[in-house]
């Protein structure tokens, strides 16, 4: 099942054996663990080594069929792609698939699809991840593209393939993977701003609905200050991860709301099973709905909880509303609190 490629091993792609090992293993998650997703990084074909070919010729020369080896190779990642997409579907619907590959599909001299970029390697062409035909087929539910390089690169530009990712998403969740990693490693990732800005950047795009920090190992060092930074300018309140209205659209029931002098008693007596309650603020004159309001804190609990009204602090000009809050994200309609 394996070839050595370089210094290390891996499962050869070409065989349905490896194939479906791989889905059974997936399969044993979910039925083991209460998953919120299954999510797989850009490692499908290795990134080539110069002058070494990986070693799958025996392989394809079986399987091919008919195909060119660059086909086959791709649809074999797409075989397994496809397949798990089933066995999630089939085994626990509610669980999210995702891929974060690297950032460039194609670059536009390969394609006129691609990105205005002169990437090196590619995911089509030497990762064999054809990760816009995923996309497009509805296999995965979010793409999280490694955006590792600076803002005016002048190979793999940021603002050129945020641009790019956003308008080929097939309607499926973006979230855009950030190479804090490099903070100080040159010039560009030295400047203090570069993360900052790459995060406003991205807020002007609607089909962006979030960020990913490469790597959570990082933020021990605090490189440029950026904890501080983006934990006082970008992030001042909890976020909900937005709900996938395709895999469920059924929105909780609100909670019931008793109050004393000094507290909430909040209850769900619905039948979905609920993450929690969310208390929201929204702003005086503004129609009361969640799409007008701000997430100030989110209580984890399976059916209830009891708040201290005096620990929420007021938001001037603003009206509390608790919510119910499900395990697919999906919110409730908005009921006060106070």
């Amino acid at each position: 099942w394996f070839v050595v490629y370089g210094d290390k091993k891996y499962f050869n792609p070409g065989l349905p054996e490896v194939r479906q090992h791989t889905v059974r293993i997936v399969n044993d998650l979910l039925k083991r663990y209460d998953l919120d997703a299954i999510h797989m990084d850009d490692y499908f074909y290795p990134y080539r080594i110069s002058g070494k070919e990986f070693p799958d010729q025996k392989t394809f020369e079986k399987y091919g069929n008919g195909l060119s080896k660059d086909s086959w190779r791709r649809s074999n990642c797409d075989s397994i792609i496809v397949d798990i997409h089933r066995t999630i579907r089939s085994t626990n619907p509610r669980v999210k698939f995702g891929i974060s590959p690297f950032g460039v599909w194609r670059n536009k001299s390969q394609d006129p699809m691609g990105s205005d970029t002169k990437a090196g390697q590619t995911n089509y062409d030497d990762l064999y991840a054809d990760i816009l035909l995923w996309l497009s087929k509805g296999w995965i539910d979010y793409v999280t593209p490694q955006l590792y390089w600076e803002r005016g690169h002048n190979l793999a530009d940021y603002d050129v393939l945020l641009k790019w990712w956003n308008e080929n998403g097939y309607g499926k969740h973006i979230y855009i993977g950030h190479g804090i990693y490099r903070g100080g490693s040159n010039e560009a990732w030295k400047d203090k701003n570069q993360i900052p800005d790459q995060i406003k950047e991205l807020r002007k795009y609607p089909t962006t609905q979030g960020s990913v920090y490469f790597s959570s190992k990082t933020f021990e060092k605090n490189l440029n200050g950026w904890n501080d930074s983006l934990k006082n300018n970008y992030y001042h309140h909890p976020a909900l991860v937005p709900p996938m209205t395709w895999l469920n659209n059924d929105a909780p029931d609100q909670p019931v709301v008793t109050r004393d002098a000094n507290n909430a008693n909040i209850l769900y007596n619905g039948h979905l099973k609920i993450r929690g309650f969310g208390i929201f603020s929204v702003p005086v004159g503004r129609e009361v709905k969640f799409i007008n309001s701000q997430l100030l804190q989110l209580i984890v609990t399976d059916k209830e909880a009891t708040i201290d009204l005096n620990n929420i602090p007021d938001v001037n000009g603003c009206k509390l509303f608790v919510a119910t809050i499900d395990i697919n994200n999906n919110v409730s309609a908005l009921k006060a609190l106070k």
